[in-house]
């Protein structure tokens, strides 16, 4: 079997290590107000720091790379387009919530960046959080409501794509007669990236995914996560694969590892450990799994270790999700076989800065990763 390894690129922004919280090589980065760490060269700018990321992943073994969306991130629907020109191969994984976005409108903007590029769009298909995070969309759907739009909207991305007038009449969206015109509807559907834990997320993921995305969970949870899903999509006479997204530390040795998780929880703000202990989860189901089992109280960050080569505090050391996996390259590359074992066909891999470590991921843990083929090769077989 061949595994699927993703990157990501911190549209975000970032610090230069996991023991800072400054912005580098950029001016954004959650919870920080004010400019990036040094000037950039002149003439280079956040485009082509994000550039070198996405060539470095390109030759290090990755097929592409998540383009996270947050209000506090730029829109990855531009930044794979001016992206698209600085590679050759890198796939671009565009996330977005289908209820901010037209679905003909959808089709028309995928289908021409797969014509662009050779076909490396795909999408990571994302219902929200609910909460203030959502509100701030200015959406006020409720939770399953939001995953019975999202199934609607790819329902009608699917049917304008087939190049023959479409109509559809459903709770959320209505189209007459609509389609995509050759040679747009002549290019390949894109893969479908799903995330949601709930029984509604599995219900739409189950009809339109080609692959489930899930945040790291303990593993026995993983597995029976993978199981539900498999067996709703089987009862539709479909196939699906499942993937795993999570950050990683991996250095030469598992003290080296550590050492570097240490120095980053040492200088985490007091106020923002009591924020992560406290924080809400709104009606996110895969958001109260990943912060189901966090300790009452912090003094150390071995407090956070889960399991071997586990640790639950990342989002404190640039938000996001909270459990991780800390050790050697080969420690590191085990837990990923591990997941394999339990399922997994694809993974979506990060770790601070996303530059450097590009290139110690690749050169060093995929190589050791069961399955793991590069796109080079892949081309050559």
């Amino acid at each position: 079997m061949t595994i699927d390894v993703f990157w990501r690129l911190p549209t975000h922004g970032e610090p230069d290590s996991h023991r800072s919280r400054i912005p580098y090589r950029d001016d954004l980065f959650p919870g920080h107000d004010g400019q990036a760490q040094g000037e950039l060269p002149a003439g280079y700018s956040y485009i082509d720091y994000l550039a070198e990321i996405a060539r470095a992943a390109e030759i290090s073994g990755f097929q592409g790379g998540l383009i996270p969306s947050f209000p506090m991130t730029d829109e990855p629907w531009m930044i794979s387009a001016f992206l698209a020109r600085e590679t050759k191969t890198f796939r671009f994984m565009i996330p977005f919530q289908p209820g901010f976005l037209n679905p003909v409108v959808a089709a028309r903007m995928t289908a021409s960046l797969h014509r662009a590029t050779g076909g490396r769009a795909l999408y990571n298909v994302i219902t929200g959080g609910g909460g203030p995070a959502q509100l701030w969309w200015g959406d006020t759907v409720s939770h399953d409501d939001r995953y019975s739009r999202t199934t609607e909207f790819l329902d009608v991305v699917r049917g304008v794509w087939q190049g023959q007038p479409f109509t559809y009449r459903g709770k959320f969206y209505q189209v007459e007669g609509a389609s995509l015109v050759d040679p747009l509807s002549k290019e390949p559907f894109p893969e479908i990236y799903f995330s949601g834990s709930s029984d509604a997320a599995l219900a739409s993921a189950s009809k339109h995914a080609d692959f489930y995305l899930t945040w790291l969970e303990p593993f026995a949870q993983i597995k029976e996560k993978f199981r539900r899903v498999r067996e709703r999509t089987a009862a539709l006479g479909r196939q699906i694969r499942c993937a795993v997204r999570v950050d990683i530390v991996a250095r030469a040795t598992e003290e080296e590892a550590w050492r570097e998780v240490r120095r980053g929880f040492e200088n985490v703000d007091p106020a923002a450990l009591q924020r992560f202990l406290a924080a809400d989860a709104g009606d996110s189901i895969g958001a109260q799994r990943q912060r189901a089992g966090r300790p009452t109280s912090l003094s150390d960050y071995r407090d956070l270790i889960s399991d071997p080569n586990v640790w639950t505090g990342f989002s404190l050391l640039r938000g996001g999700q909270t459990q991780g996996i800390v050790g050697s390259y080969q420690q590191v590359a085990e837990r990923l076989d591990q997941l394999v074992e339990l399922g997994t066909d694809a993974f979506i891999l990060a770790s601070t800065p996303h530059l450097e470590e590009a290139y110690r991921v690749g050169e060093e843990v995929l190589p050791l990763v069961r399955g793991h083929v590069s796109p080079a090769l892949k081309a050559v077989g």
